[in-house]
């Protein structure tokens, strides 16, 4: 056999390889992107039950306000009302995160897919401060005018001491909770199950298929 032949079968034989590399690729991210489409669709019941069990809520409480406004304390209508409009801003979030995980395909470039599950991360965060915020008027509905005028030193210790350290615990979660300390174990302890991890594995899949690309 010459020298020639020999080249054409190990430039055949290469370039058959080269193909099986990149078929195994290919199937390789057609794969990791079918498990990502998978993690995030897991979070959609969770996204509709928070939904609707908001927008139970706030009918609940609106309509409360409303027959309880001519007789109701100070202290419960603002309570109620704080309360109920950041529950419609989270129900506003998780909507918009409804809309971004049926937006995701598993036919989209990557870095598109990487932008959406960035904004749903993104939003995670965001939704959750909003609802710690709500933890100081928890301590401040059921006050009255004559619960405030016939309290005792003890009362009043008691009820502002509850009250300021819901503030400042809401108050410092607000500020720190970001993506930046995710390792931080306070951190995992309130993010820790459907709401953020098929986030975050979504993310580590999708890193691996810029590996891919990457090699290619």
């Amino acid at each position: 056999m010459e020298n020639t032949d020999i080249l054409t079968i190990w430039k055949s034989y290469d370039q058959k390889l080269n193909e099986n590399l990149l078929l195994n690729r290919k199937n390789a991210e057609d794969i990791t992107k079918i498990k990502v489409r998978s993690f995030l669709t897991s979070m959609r019941p969770l996204k509709i039950f928070a939904i609707l069990a908001g927008i139970l809520w706030v009918v609940f409480v609106d309509t409360l306000i409303v027959l309880l406004f001519p007789v109701a304390s100070p202290f419960f209508l603002i309570s109620a009302g704080i309360q109920v409009l950041l529950t419609k801003l989270s129900i506003g979030v998780y909507l918009y995160q409804w809309v971004l995980i049926e937006l995701v395909d598993i036919d989209e470039p990557v870095l598109t897919t990487q932008e959406r599950i960035a904004h749903l991360q993104a939003s995670t965060l965001w939704v959750t401060r909003i609802l710690f915020l709500q933890l100081p008027v928890w301590t401040t509905f059921y006050l009255t005018q004559s619960l405030i005028e016939s309290g005792g030193i003890l009362f009043y210790t008691i009820q502002i001491g509850f009250t300021a350290g819901f503030t400042l615990l809401s108050i410092w979660l607000y500020r720190n909770i970001s993506y930046e300390n995710r390792d931080k174990k306070w951190f995992k302890l309130i993010f820790n199950g459907i709401e953020w991890n098929p986030i975050r594995k979504s993310m580590e899949l999708l890193d691996q298929i810029k590996d891919y690309s990457t090699v290619r």
